[in-house]
C-alpha cells in the first residue's frame, strides 16, 4: 500500500467515525455554530447523481452554477437529457447561477471589450456580448425546469475583467467568487493532492461565512473527490456547521 493510499485509508475511517457520532448531535438551524455555502460548478456531471444524494442526505443546500459543458455522457449538461436532473434540484430547494453559456474564459480588457477565449480561439465581446453568454444559460435552464436562475454568476476559472463584472452587472447578474479555504482542490491531481490531504484542509481552514467550491465531475483528476463529500459533510456538521444556498448569505 502507498503512502497516499494508506492516508486516504486513515482518513476515511477517522471521518466515517465522525459521521457517525455526528448524526445524533448535528446541529438544528438556531444551533449553527456557523454557516458554509456550498456551491458546485457543472463540470463534466460525472458525480452529479452522488453529489445530489450526498446533499440530500445531509440536509444541505447549495448553490449550482451552470455551464453548456461536454459532459461524461457525451450529451451537455443542459440539454433536455438532464432537464429530469436539474428539475430535481429545482424541487429540493437549490439555488442556481449562470456559469456562462460556453464555459470559456475571459481573458483580459481591450478598450471597452473584453478577450475571451473559447472553442481555441480569441473573441472580442462587447457588453451586450457578454451578457448574452450568461443570459443563454439562464434562458436554457428555464426552458428545462420552468425556473430562472438566481441573479449570481461565476466566471469559469473565477477570472474576471473590469468590463466583464461591470457588464455582467449592468443585466443583473453578481459574480461570486470563493473563499481560499473553500476550494476544495477537486480538480487537482490526485497523485500531489490526493484526497486525505484535501479534506485534512478543508476541516482545518474552513470558517463561518465561507463560499465553498467544487464541480459535478472533473476530466483530469484519477481519484475522484466526490465520494469524499459524504464524509466531509458529516465531520463539518459535527463541528457545528449548517449549510445554506447563496441566495441567503447576508
Amino acid at each position: 500500500m502507498s503512502r497516499a493510499q494508506f492516508l486516504r485509508t486513515v482518513a476515511g475511517l477517522a471521518l466515517l467515525a465522525a459521521v457517525s457520532s455526528a448524526s445524533a448531535t448535528a446541529p438544528s438551524t438556531a444551533d449553527c455554530k456557523g454557516t458554509l455555502y456550498l456551491t458546485f460548478d457543472t463540470g463534466n456531471m460525472r458525480h452529479a447523481e452522488l453529489i445530489a444524494q450526498t446533499l440530500a442526505r445531509h440536509g444541505a443546500k447549495a448553490t449550482f452554477f451552470v455551464a453548456q459543458e461536454k459532459t461524461m455522457r457525451g450529451d451537455h449538461s443542459l440539454d433536455a437529457s438532464w432537464a429530469a436532473y436539474w428539475q430535481a434540484r429545482v424541487a429540493e430547494g437549490h439555488a442556481f447561477g449562470t456559469h456562462t453559456w460556453r464555459h470559456g474564459s475571459f481573458r483580459q480588457d481591450v478598450g471597452d471589450r473584453v478577450q475571451y477565449f473559447v472553442d481555441g480561439r480569441h473573441e472580442a465581446l462587447d457588453a451586450q456580448g457578454v451578457c448574452d453568454e450568461l443570459k443563454r444559460s439562464d434562458t436554457r435552464f428555464q426552458d428545462l425546469t420552468g425556473r430562472r436562475l438566481d441573479r449570481l454568476w461565476r466566471a469559469p476559472g473565477g477570472r474576471t475583467t473590469r468590463n466583464t463584472l461591470a457588464a455582467a452587472r449592468q443585466c443583473g447578474y453578481e459574480h461570486v467568487g470563493w473563499a481560499g479555504a473553500g476550494f476544495l482542490g477537486d480538480e487537482l491531481p490526485s497523485e500531489t493532492h490526493p484526497n486525505a490531504m484535501l479534506v485534512e484542509r478543508a476541516l482545518t481552514r474552513l470558517r463561518d461565512g465561507d463560499i465553498v467550491m467544487a464541480h459535478l465531475g472533473i476530466w483530469s483528476r484519477k481519484d475522484p473527490f466526490a465520494p469524499m463529500l459524504d464524509p466531509l459533510l458529516g465531520a463539518l456538521r459535527a463541528k457545528g456547521f449548517c449549510f445554506a444556498p447563496l441566495r441567503g448569505r447576508p
